[in-house]
């Protein structure tokens, strides 16, 4: 199968992406923190859907709508939460805590049965049992033995009594 450029032993677990805060300098989008509510939206989106809230005053949408819109944080404390604050954040990688599989396939499997748990960019990420030799020992077993000689045996590949 793939080693995806790592070495043996290697496994294989799930890739994602996570928006985090970062430092003003970092940001590759913002978020709004609305502390009435105590919920954070991204502030493109949240500016967009708000411009539909017949509920905000004429003068209100009036001045959201202009596309020249100096200070979005500005005109959220004014007209929605005076305590709203700006977070910097940016998109790093991660890997998924709770997932190991033995194979490539399984991964993608798995990701394709649970995406709704992940992001639409969720992968499969290899990585190596370094210095671990009794994960090398398993491992290597698991993959030179025949399985087919125990086919007639009393248990079929998953382990079910027959």
């Amino acid at each position: 199968q793939d080693n995806d450029g790592q070495a043996a032993p290697r496994f294989w677990t799930i890739g994602d992406y996570e928006w985090v805060e970062a430092r003003e300098e970092n940001a590759e989008r913002y978020s709004v923190y609305l502390p009435y509510i105590a919920e954070a939206y991204v502030l493109d989106d949240y500016l967009e859907e708000i411009k539909e809230d017949s509920e905000l005053s004429e003068e209100a949408l009036t001045e959201l709508k202009k596309d020249d819109l100096d200070d979005p944080i500005e005109w959220i404390q004014k007209y929605i939460d005076e305590e709203a604050d700006l977070i910097p954040e940016r998109k790093v990688h991660i890997v998924r805590p709770d997932t190991m599989f033995l194979t490539k396939a399984e991964a993608k499997t798995h990701i394709k049965l649970n995406k709704h748990h992940y992001t639409s960019e969720a992968h499969t990420y290899a990585m190596t049992a370094w210095r671990a030799p009794k994960v090398e020992r398993l491992l290597n077993i698991l993959e030179t033995f025949d399985w087919d000689s125990i086919k007639d045996s009393q248990y079929n590949l998953q382990g079910v009594v027959k």
